[in-house]
């Protein structure tokens, strides 16, 4: 027979706690239903803070989000109940989105260093440094783009084939990098000749 929450004793309640911590699924085998608790916890933390909706940034699933703000900064994201694809719910990755905006490790300036340097130099602008990226990638384009490609064929003659292409360039994309991202990386990478085009989840 089991006992009501009125019932429960001292050696009942310290029976069903698990190593010295309280396990959820005990409690509720005695009746005593915690989502109540745990809802008001919840929404102590996000109390009077400014709720956005959004969507998940990472793949194609576009599960949504809310994003509580308080004082124009980020103070919790969570899944969106509302959500007819997931319905409140996120994968690891989207249940992590708040470490990826909101993270003391994150880089927010220029490190450049340049070549035979030892040190890195955080003097530089974002506006140089995409200057400097693009100069770069102009350059080694330039430098080694083929119109066409001289081989031989199943039979061993020599043939020119059209390419348009660069070996010198390749592309890695990344899993914190969104949907759109990556499509118009993608994108500037084809027309850009590139050939060897990658994502971190494939390797």
């Amino acid at each position: 027979m089991t006992p009501t929450p009125s019932q429960v004793g001292r050696r009942e309640f310290l029976r069903t706690a698990a190593g010295g911590g309280f396990a959820l699924g005990g409690l509720l085998g005695l009746g005593l239903d915690l989502r109540a608790a745990q809802e008001e916890v919840r929404q102590s933390r996000i109390r009077g803070a400014r709720e956005v909706r959004s969507v998940c940034p990472y793949c194609a699933v576009g599960c949504g989000q809310l994003v509580h703000v308080r004082d124009n900064q980020i103070i919790n994201i969570e899944g969106d109940p509302s959500s007819p694809i997931n319905e409140g719910t996120l994968c690891p990755k989207g249940a992590a989105t708040y470490q990826l905006a909101v993270n003391p490790n994150r880089v927010i300036e220029v490190w450049h260093r340049a070549r035979g340097a030892t040190e890195w130099d955080k003097t530089k602008t974002l506006d140089w440094a995409m200057d400097r990226i693009a100069q770069l990638v102009k350059e080694t384009r330039d430098e080694t783009f083929h119109e066409t490609w001289a081989t031989r064929d199943a039979q061993g003659r020599e043939v020119t084939k059209r390419v348009n292409h660069t070996l010198a360039i390749a592309s890695l994309g990344g899993a914190t990098m969104d949907n759109e991202w990556n499509y118009l990386q993608c994108k500037l990478m084809r027309a850009l000749g590139v050939v060897a085009i990658e994502n971190q989840a494939r390797i």
